[in-house]
């Protein structure tokens, strides 16, 4: 269970970190970070305390503690995102903040209906609200004996809770896939290896063609998307967008800081995009290999780190 502890907590603050770095610049465009690029964790703009995460950080923490109480409960799930946007619970400084619009709807609509019939689904509604929280249910199913089929259709469905148009539910897939090989193998062929092993479970989805360039294309000569420069990264709060910026960063850069920083200084969605890079990174180089400062910064700490390891209990009772 050490060994497995301590992968958990590296992705826990590694999300954690990344979301906080971004937080204070989100929305600012990549031109802004170009002249003032952003070098380490700070205050939000005198709102937030340094080390204040937000609603990426607190949707997951929400799902990890309804699973640590009742597994893979959708509607426990859905009870403590209530919990979070109604009574500000699951929040860095006892505020929710930054919540995106499909979430919020998704949530409202929860007081009404099944938590499975609340996600948004048309395609206009494919934000990154649903993949900046899935790690938790990655890491639930991880050491499972399910069939793989019945796994991904249970991450569909964990993003469907607010995120239940095909493509996003795909770009959670493709990130459990790059998540579980990390977890076995945390290099960068781990990463790969997670690609290639999306694209083979998906080819026959239609929604891959959205994330083609992820993958490598032989006959085509492209190598991937590691092999593409930055000008060509976008950095949205399209899921897809999302998806392959954290990629790109963990692939092109070689330290848990510079890669959550190449993260926030592409501008935008920055809080997001820091997240989800920055928990690929934490599975990449471990906890150690996130900055003391930043581990030692975020806001309640020591409930980060209690609740991993309750969830990490929950793991390996599987």
């Amino acid at each position: 269970m050490d060994e497995l502890f301590g992968k958990v907590q590296a992705i826990v603050f590694g999300h954690a970190a990344g979301d906080a770095v971004g937080g204070p610049v989100q929305f600012e465009e990549r031109a802004v970070r170009d002249r003032f690029p952003v070098t380490d964790m700070t205050a939000f703009r005198k709102v937030m305390p340094k080390g204040a995460w937000s609603d990426d950080t607190s949707m997951a923490l929400c799902a990890m503690d309804a699973m640590i109480a009742h597994g893979l409960d959708f509607e426990a799930v859905m009870e403590n995102f209530r919990r979070w946007l109604y009574h500000d619970e699951f929040t860095p400084t006892g505020m929710a903040f930054d919540i995106g619009r499909a979430c919020r709807t998704a949530i409202d609509r929860s007081l009404e209906f099944p938590a499975e019939q609340c996600g948004c689904r048309e395609e206009y509604e494919n934000g990154n609200g649903s993949l900046m929280r899935i790690y938790p249910f990655a890491l639930l199913l991880y050491r499972t004996k399910l069939p793989l089929k019945e796994k991904l259709s249970l991450i569909h469905r964990a993003s469907a809770l607010t995120h239940a148009h095909p493509r996003s539910c795909v770009g959670c897939g493709i990130y459990t896939f790059v998540l579980w090989e990390l977890i076995k193998n945390p290099t960068k062929k781990g990463i790969e290896k997670g690609l290639r092993r999306a694209e083979t479970f998906y080819r026959k989805a239609p929604e891959l063609d959205a994330y083609r360039r992820l993958f490598p294309q032989k006959r085509r000569g492209y190598a991937g998307i590691a092999a593409l420069p930055r000008e060509e990264i976008k950095s949205s709060g399209y899921v897809v967008d999302t998806l392959e910026a954290a990629v790109w960063c963990a692939l092109t850069t070689d330290n848990y800081r510079d890669c959550v920083l190449k993260a926030v200084n592409l501008g935008l969605d920055t809080d997001s995009v820091g997240a989800v890079a920055g928990s690929l990174a934490g599975a990449l180089y471990g906890y150690g290999g996130i900055p003391e400062d930043w581990r030692n910064s975020l806001c309640r700490r020591n409930y980060l780190e209690e609740l991993g390891r309750a969830f990490c209990q929950k793991i390996c009772a599987k």
